[in-house]
């Protein structure tokens, strides 16, 4: 059954995500579910809101320089930026973004999950009562 996360993103690269800018969002440490297809953004300080969403369209777990190399286009961060984030990590993650979406109006993120603290790097979500691309209606945490 496909699943939804929320992931934590800083603002400057969920704006470049959502803008299309930036095709890979990377990870020390990727989720265990490999259902999940749907990522739910919340911008993290000083947006703090659920901005928008965005399409899994692959999950890339490689050694760093070989992820470097074929992310590296679409990576919408330097170089390095990149090596500092991953230093030390043997296994580094990248999620191809595929159809991002920005929601017309930012949601506080209790609006939209019931959620009082945003994850520190994802959460598994509910979206049965929020359509695709909508604003309206309510996230339910799992």
């Amino acid at each position: 059954m496909p699943q939804t996360v929320l992931l934590s993103i800083r603002p400057e690269f969920a704006e470049k995500i959502l803008d299309g800018r930036k095709r890979f969002e990377f990870r020390r440490t990727l989720f265990r579910d490999t259902n999940v297809t749907r990522v739910i953004i919340y911008a993290s300080r000083p947006i703090c809101r659920v901005i928008g969403e965005f399409d899994i369209e692959e999950v890339l777990s490689l050694p760093m320089d070989t992820l470097w190399r074929r992310t590296r286009r679409e990576a919408g961060i330097s170089r390095r930026f990149f090596c500092a984030y991953f230093h030390g990590k043997q296994e580094c993650h990248a999620i191809r973004v595929s159809n991002p979406t920005r929601y017309k109006e930012p949601m506080h993120l209790d609006d939209a999950l019931g959620m009082v603290r945003p994850p520190q790097s994802f959460a598994y979500v509910r979206t049965a009562n929020m359509p695709r691309h909508q604003t309206a209606g309510k996230l339910e945490p799992l």
